[in-house]
């Protein structure tokens, strides 16, 4: 099978972790040896969230003063670069030598008139109490929006229009490679109606939603969207929750998820699912297996497809 696999930035650095790189490198060697089990049977596309480690370049960029603080396009390129290397660095060390596997800085083509740049919901960076939250708000003049019981910064999150390079992630899937791309929803670039050429903005593209228009591009057998929760639950954090087994899209258009954590990834789940009939899946990436067999995770599935005949 060839098999998209979006890691959520909290996968690769929990919530209760400081952002240090001792913590990020040991979550993305667990990461790693989950993975490398799965592309050793099948075609395997990694792409990965960036929100924890953008937001702290961000934070990081800002305290020097004497320049202005590099855009978020540029800071997203940054984590790209990081969080690539460490991925392809552990992957290629559980893998056999004669696997290649690639890191690719990725573009994604966004519409500059998106209603998301005049409402910003992406989270970013670090949590913080309400107090200190109402502070760098003021401080910086940043929009800040809660985050379960705290709160963390929010961008801009437009819309993914279209994946770019894409001819080089086909051509090194053809060839055999584990390929890592769209990094932190792959850098967002638009084209302005004063010029023919793209430029950056200031904006971070919703990484779910990103894997699933390129899992629809490359013609993937299955999407799975690893996060840090096991499945996709209702009343969520509340004694009646309970976790959703086996779903179709329709049936989950029902139900409301929060924009800023589980929404976008039932959104990504759904919108492969209905294009082209395939299956995706939402859990935690400790499951991995399981989620590919459909024993584990959320499974979202065409109805056509059944209820009892998923795998």
């Amino acid at each position: 099978m060839r098999i998209v696999v979006a890691l959520g930035g909290n996968a690769l650095l929990r919530r209760d972790q400081p952002p240090t790189a001792e913590n990020q490198l040991e979550n993305i060697r667990s990461a790693a040896s989950q993975l490398a089990r799965v592309a050793e049977k099948h075609d395997l596309v990694i792409t990965h969230g960036n929100g924890p480690q953008v937001g702290l370049l961000a934070l990081q960029a800002d305290a020097y003063v004497k320049v202005d603080a590099y855009p978020l396009d540029v800071l997203g390129a940054q984590t790209d670069g990081m969080i690539g290397y460490l991925l392809e660095q552990e992957l290629a060390n559980r893998l056999p030598g004669t696997r290649e596997v690639a890191t690719l800085i990725t573009r994604v083509e966004v519409d500059p008139k998106d209603p998301a740049f005049r409402h910003p919901s992406k989270p970013i960076g670090p949590v913080y109490g309400k107090v200190e939250s109402e502070q760098i708000a003021t401080a910086k003049g940043w929009s800040m929006a809660p985050d379960g019981s705290a709160f963390r910064r929010v961008v801009a999150s437009p819309q993914p229009v279209r994946v770019l390079g894409l001819q080089a992630i086909r051509w090194l899937l053809e060839r055999g490679a584990l390929v890592i791309a769209a990094g932190g929803g792959g850098i967002p670039v638009a084209r302005y109606k004063d010029t023919k050429d793209l430029q950056g903005v200031e904006a971070v593209i919703d990484k779910d939603l990103c894997s699933s228009l390129l899992a629809r591009e490359l013609q993937a057998d299955l999407l799975v969207i690893a996060t840090d929760v096991s499945a996709v639950f209702l009343d969520w954090g509340k004694p009646t929750q309970n976790a959703i087994d086996k779903v179709t899209p329709q049936d989950l258009s029902q139900y409301d998820f929060a924009a800023g954590s589980m929404g976008p990834k039932v959104e990504a789940a759904q919108a492969f699912v209905l294009a082209t009939g395939k299956r995706a899946v939402i859990g935690s990436l400790e499951q991995i297996e399981g989620m590919l067999e459909g024993s584990a995770g959320t499974q979202v599935y065409s109805a056509s497809l059944g209820n009892a005949d998923i795998r």
